[in-house]
């Protein structure tokens, strides 16, 4: 008759933000993971977390080193602010003496096939008097150069999964690819892989992402998610998937305060849209997305400003000036204003920036500006188009609504942007420089609002002091989207006409 195996374990949580989200809530217990990725990726970091975990629910933990000693151990630790809680304890396996001492050595045998079983027999006994729920093991370089054949090696690692399974241990077995990072004997050994990369752009802070390689049994999320190594451990940000996010909310329009602006929007754009704001630099893009601002702040609701291309300061003063106080507004806990710094943060933890903000303060209107900057944290287009269509969608099935302003190459005539992905916005609002009576003026119109019905219509307007103000339709003109219009009536006055 089989024994009854009592009722199931808990998941055996890493305790790193994120990472237990990406593996549905841990690891299952009772098995042999790898954790693998060159040094300096977070190795080690990562299995402190996952052992001070353990001991938080009062699980006892053993980190078995043969690579580093204890005291540089316990140092990283401190490094992060942690002391290693006593549930945890620390091996430190070094070669016997005897090993060490050149009149001692064995000259029949193989020095590796004692040092290969010492070295077992050394990890045995230390689980054997610590009887520990979680043991990491640092790193299985060592015992590769010992085994020195793949063989010898396989059934190494093959003894001591069996050795822990008896032991009911989860095991994070760490392998630094020192020696050779295309053997893949564990992989098909291990119960789960977990793989750690570190890239060097060309300009700028390292990146880190990790992937879930291989995961018996478990569903988890694949593909690639950014991570980074902070004061107090690694946090994990899960990739986006649009589809796991959504909320009920009702489709209202949200107007501008702006009565013109919102008669060629068609009465305003829809909330849970995205709208993309086209134009060469100076335009008024950053502008108009401020003015909706206003007006999100105005309901009293929240809005988020994050900024990749201006520095803060000088456009809260430049904002000020048009009669839009954005420090007034975050004062009174309406406005989120953040400086991103596209060279220090990856596009994963930007994304994850945004969902928390969304999550946890309630923001209804999202700006992003702009593209360009965003562009700059992740240079390969492909990749933009990508994350950008899985922000956008969580955005809109949160009932957010997203304005993202994008610079295109030029001042007048043909011009393009950088990256085409007026296909991903609901609403694409196009500004345009025109030469009209020897000055240089601005022009608006939508092209496409898949919301609802919007003005075909080209109308000027301007910027000053008092904020925007636009004009009626350029009857008058033909050729104002490319720059240098021809003057074919004497209907539809320009601003200076207008009296002021």
């Amino acid at each position: 008759m089989t024994p009854d195996p009592g009722p199931p374990r808990s998941k055996a949580r890493f305790g790193v933000a994120g990472l237990d989200d990406v593996l549905a809530g841990g690891l299952a217990p009772g098995r042999v993971y790898l954790l693998e990725g060159n040094p300096g990726t977070g190795k080690t970091t990562i299995a402190l977390q996952f052992l001070q975990e353990g001991a938080a629910r009062g699980e006892r933990g053993l980190y078995v080193t043969l690579s580093e000693s204890e005291a540089e151990l316990r140092d990283g630790a401190a490094s992060h602010g942690w002391s290693l809680r006593p549930e945890i304890s620390v091996f430190e396996l070094v070669p016997p003496e005897s090993l060490l001492d050149a009149d001692q050595q064995q000259s029949l045998l193989y020095s590796s096939d004692l040092e290969l079983g010492e070295t077992t027999r050394l990890v045995f006994e230390a689980v054997e008097r610590n009887r520990p729920s979680r043991v990491v093991l640092d790193s299985l370089s060592e015992i590769r150069l010992l085994a020195q054949s793949s063989l010898r090696y396989r059934r190494q690692i093959l003894a001591m999964k069996h050795y822990f399974a008896r032991h009911g241990a989860t095991v994070l077995m760490l392998d630094d690819l020192t020696t050779d990072a295309q053997d893949k004997t564990v992989h098909s050994v291990a119960h789960g892989v977990i793989r750690l990369e570190e890239l060097a752009p060309s300009y700028g802070a390292e990146r880190r992402r990790l992937r879930v390689i291989k995961y018996r049994g478990q569903a988890y999320r694949g593909g690639f998610h950014d991570f980074a190594i902070e004061t107090g451990g690694v946090r994990v940000f899960p990739r986006l998937v649009a589809a796991e996010h959504r909320v009920a909310f009702t489709r209202s329009r949200q107007g501008s305060g702006i009565v013109e602006l919102d008669q060629i929007l068609g009465g305003g754009v829809e909330r849970g849209s995205s709208t993309l704001l086209l134009g060469p630099a100076g335009s008024g893009k950053s502008l108009l997305t401020l003015q909706f601002i206003a007006a999100t702040v105005a309901r009293g609701e929240k809005a988020a400003l994050f900024v990749f291309d201006e520095e803060v300061g000088l456009l809260t003063d430049r904002a000020k000036a048009m009669g839009l106080d954005l420090a007034a507004m975050r004062n009174a806990g309406g406005l989120l204003l953040e400086q991103v710094d596209a060279a220090e943060l990856s596009p994963g933890e930007f994304a994850h920036r945004v969902r928390h903000s969304v999550n946890s303060a309630g923001i209804r209107t999202v700006v992003i500006d702009s593209l360009n900057g965003y562009q700059a944290a992740m240079p390969d287009e492909r990749d933009l188009i990508l994350h950008i269509h899985e922000l956008l969608q969580y955005l809109n099935r949160q009932g957010t609504t997203t304005f993202l302003p994008i610079a295109q190459h030029g001042l007048v005539g043909d011009m393009k942007a950088p990256v085409d992905v007026t296909y991903l916005a609901d609403t694409v609002v196009l500004l345009r420089y025109f030469e009209a009576v020897g000055r240089v003026r601005r022009a608006i119109s939508v092209i496409k609002k898949r919301g609802g019905a919007h003005e075909d219509t080209i109308r000027e307007f301007r910027i000053d002091g008092r904020g925007i103000t636009i004009g009626a339709p350029l009857d008058s003109f033909q050729g104002v989207l490319r720059g240098v219009p021809v003057y074919i009536g004497t209907s539809g006055p320009l601003l200076d006409d207008l009296p002021a």
